[in-house]
């Protein structure tokens, strides 16, 4: 049965009509003329019909009374991040090169949904483990339903694993964390590809607690919280703004000290033999400058400078053999 128009002269009329089989032919038949549509439709009687009707279909009476505001969510869940994030997730490889790093692990749990989950995090409300746990609560994110709290602390215990004896300048030691940015670069790179530049820069970053025995140290904090201990993380970008790799020292660690284990590093672990680092004026030091044009550590550069020393920089262009950038 449907509902079907009819004119008769200049008004329409409404009608309920059913369709039935006589023989190979399919007929209608009027049931009822309900009236006038235009009267109907303005006087509300044509609504209160259908809602008097809709009340014996359970779906159309859901909705009937979620559109009256009769209806209270369980829950509500966001799926924002994931739709944008986790196509990036993919097309820059993440996903699988963790999925490859973890093929000859038992972990009991999806390792790979718990660390985009928390990456997740760290992108909309940045904190901890825990509160990525809560997080996730009003989140939508497919593979990640099961994590639980001590899953998170795993997750971050395997990408700090040390793996073999190598170690950066400062002592840090390899890690799965590594192999992640190792095979990103590799993944992308051919048989000519160098690094043409490399920005790098460092902050400092604080925690509550008692933890970081290895890292925690108390230095100048760019947080202004010199009560707390905190960590030193530093950044190395390509031209293209793309991230090549990440390190984290003690908190106590200055400066000027992480340029060359990370140019050093760069060049250990990605086969690259030329780059340019840039780097702001705080890697600026005679001492920096002088490994950056040894045979030790080859590499052009350029370093930000304070004005005051503008003029002792000058005589040193001019007189090294080698060009600064």
């Amino acid at each position: 049965m449907y509902f079907r128009v009819k004119r008769t002269g200049q008004y329409p009329y409404l009608q309920i009509v059913e369709s039935f089989r006589e023989g190979k032919s399919v007929k209608q038949r009027v049931l009822a003329t309900v009236g006038r549509l235009d009267i109907l439709q303005h006087s509300g009687q044509l609504e209160g019909l259908i809602r008097s009707g809709a009340r014996f279909c359970e779906k159309l009476a859901v909705i009937d009374a979620h559109n009256a505001g009769n209806t209270e969510p369980v829950s509500v869940k966001s799926i924002g991040p994931d739709l944008v994030f986790s196509r990036l997730w993919e097309e820059t490889h993440i996903g699988p090169i963790i999925r490859k790093l973890l093929s000859n692990r038992c972990f009991q749990f999806p390792l790979e949904r718990a660390v985009y989950l928390t990456v997740l995090h760290r992108l909309f409300c940045p904190g901890s483990d825990r509160a990525a746990e809560k997080w996730r609560e009003s989140f939508r994110i497919p593979g990640a339903e099961s994590l639980e709290l001590h899953h998170f602390y795993r997750t971050m215990g395997w990408l700090g694993e040390a793996l073999d004896n190598q170690t950066d300048g400062l002592g840090q030691p390899h890690c799965n964390k590594d192999k992640i940015e190792e095979a990103l670069f590799d993944r992308r790179r051919d048989l000519f590809s160098e690094i043409d530049m490399v920005f790098f820069d460092t902050t400092s970053i604080y925690f509550e607690g008692e933890g970081g025995q290895t890292l925690g140290e108390h230095g100048h904090s760019k947080d202004h919280r010199p009560d707390l201990k905190q960590m030193i993380v530093g950044l190395a970008l390509d031209v293209q703004g793309r991230p090549i790799c990440c390190q984290m020292w003690p908190g106590n660690t200055t400066d000027v000290k992480t340029l060359i284990p990370v140019v050093k590093d760069i060049k250990r672990r990605f086969g690259v033999h030329h780059i340019c680092i840039v780097a702001d004026r705080g890697m600026m030091s005679k001492q920096v400058v002088k490994a950056l044009e040894s045979q030790q550590v080859p590499c052009t550069y350029i370093l930000g400078v304070r004005m005051r020393r503008v003029k002792d920089i000058a005589e040193h262009v001019l007189k090294s053999p080698k060009p600064f950038f």
